[in-house]
């Protein structure tokens, strides 16, 4: 008798442990404490194996979707106070020496060593040739080099949700709804000075004594139309056109003309908090929402005007989209959701088609980036998934990087010349000097960067940690 209670005792404990948990703030790419992350460490089955092929509906003239019901707006609850900037709290822990890098393979790959903040979130981050630029809830923006600390720059307020480096210009999206602008000094001072904000406050103020600059957001509250009233959550740089897109939880999509900072257009996108946004191939750009929509825009003449309009509607579902990447080379366009699958479609002449879904994740996919032809995505579930694109469409996974303590919120990636220096050249096949490595920045709510290089033809000698 005792021992059928304690059979049925352990069902129970395992039907409760297969319960799904109530993803609250992954709706607006904000993920869960590490505290709830871990009171809910039990695997979670995903459903992707039987997931449909998500609906395709393409629209012109307007964005007709139905919103879902998510938790309303809120400030982090993260936010700590901001340590001093003058001594740092990151340490450098390096954990793969060159000198100790394994002689008998010819591979490279694996984790170079890791940044580790002492407080605070990683929220955002960007990679500029040899500078990383890493953005938290203390609101400051460290420059390291080389894993180094190198420089940075302190914000007065607002949680640094998103980073884009244009040149010697560093804009910051932030949880208060502006946009900072900073210059790089020179390599002599290492310093960086704030020298704007989008709108700039001529503009800002212009648009305010104008009752028709004013639109309305919310019941009995209007609010000039040339600035976000909520988080700006993602920002993507057209370099092509000097353009620049910031998406907020205001669910609209707004455009900056970088040649004069003014915004030269605002879009009504969604029907919620857009999560990410990454200017694409073929003159589209790509909007990801918590209404659970992937949404195609395109700039084209509209009378005497160019605007924006909605070219096609990728996916409507009810899971959030939290985050979008592109491969121009490929015109492949990826998409991380909620429930821990990356989607993707392709072009096919005139129209993007579906291609599939990537399932490698327990939990709710919070980023994903593009190298080459690798795909990888970070999740809740602490790990990061390494995709390669195959010819005719066709990815596999090549390995899983483990080694963060928390959910992996955001990834970035640079060309890393160094790991493709051979020690020899003359004496190394053509194929092995053609081969191009990657570093990949991976920043995490256990208050960490870690830093890993890949490559996207060699991983017979790939470690996993």
């Amino acid at each position: 008798m005792t021992r059928k209670n304690n059979s049925m005792g352990a069902m129970l404990l395992q039907k409760e442990s297969f319960r799904r948990t109530k993803f609250g703030t992954l709706l607006y790419s904000d993920p869960i404490s590490d505290h709830e992350e871990s009171s809910n460490n039990s695997a979670r089955s995903s459903n992707a194996s039987s997931a449909p092929s998500p609906p395709r509906t393409s629209s012109f003239n307007g964005t007709n979707t139905t919103a879902n019901n998510s938790p309303n707006y809120f400030m982090s609850p993260w936010n700590q106070s901001a340590s001093p900037y003058v001594k740092s709290p990151w340490i450098h822990q390096p954990l793969l020496d060159s000198a100790e890098e394994s002689e008998s393979s010819d591979c490279k790959n694996g984790l170079i060593g890791s940044l580790v903040r002492e407080e605070g979130h990683i929220y955002s981050l960007a990679a500029s040739g040899d500078l990383l630029y890493t953005g938290s809830d203390s609101k400051n923006i460290r420059v390291w080099k080389n894993l180094k600390e190198y420089s940075g720059f302190k914000c007065q307020s607002g949680l640094v949700k998103a980073i884009v480096v244009y040149g010697d210009k560093i804009f910051t999206g932030h949880q208060d709804g502006k946009i900072r602008v900073w210059k790089f000094l020179g390599k002599k001072r290492k310093a960086y000075k704030r020298v704007g904000s989008l709108p700039t406050v001529r503009d800002y103020l212009k648009s305010s004594i104008n009752p028709k600059a004013y639109v309305e957001v919310r019941r009995n509250r209007n609010v000039p139309w040339i600035k976000h009233f909520d988080a700006v959550s993602c920002m993507s740089l057209d370099k092509e056109r000097g353009l620049l897109y910031s998406g907020s939880w205001d669910k609209t999509l707004k455009v900056w003309r970088l040649s004069d900072s003014k915004c030269i257009e605002s879009i009504n996108a969604h029907q919620d908090a857009i999560n990410s946004v990454v200017v694409g191939f073929d003159g589209l750009v790509f909007t990801g929402s918590a209404d659970g929509t992937v949404k195609a825009w395109r700039r084209e003449l509209v009378g005497n005007n160019a605007k924006h309009v909605l070219v096609e509607t990728l996916l409507k579902q009810d899971n959030a989209v939290t985050s979008l990447a592109v491969n121009a080379a490929a015109a492949t366009v990826y998409a991380g959701s909620s429930d821990g699958l990356v989607n993707f479609w392709e072009r096919q002449k005139h129209f993007l088609e579906y291609g599939g879904a990537l399932r490698g994740h327990k939990l709710a996919v919070l980023c994903v980036a593009v190298a080459g032809n690798l795909v990888l995505s970070g999740s809740a579930d602490k790990s990061i998934c390494v995709w390669r694109r195959e010819e005719g469409g066709i990815h596999s996974c090549l390995t899983v990087l483990t080694g963060h303590n928390g959910p992996v919120k955001c990834l970035t990636v640079e060309e890393d010349s160094n790991g493709s220096d051979n020690d020899s050249e003359d004496e190394a096949p053509v194929e092995k000097r053609s081969d191009k490595y990657w570093r990949v920045y991976s920043g995490s709510l256990d208050n960490s960067v870690k830093v890993w290089r890949l490559s996207e033809n060699c991983f017979s000698g790939f470690e996993e940690i």
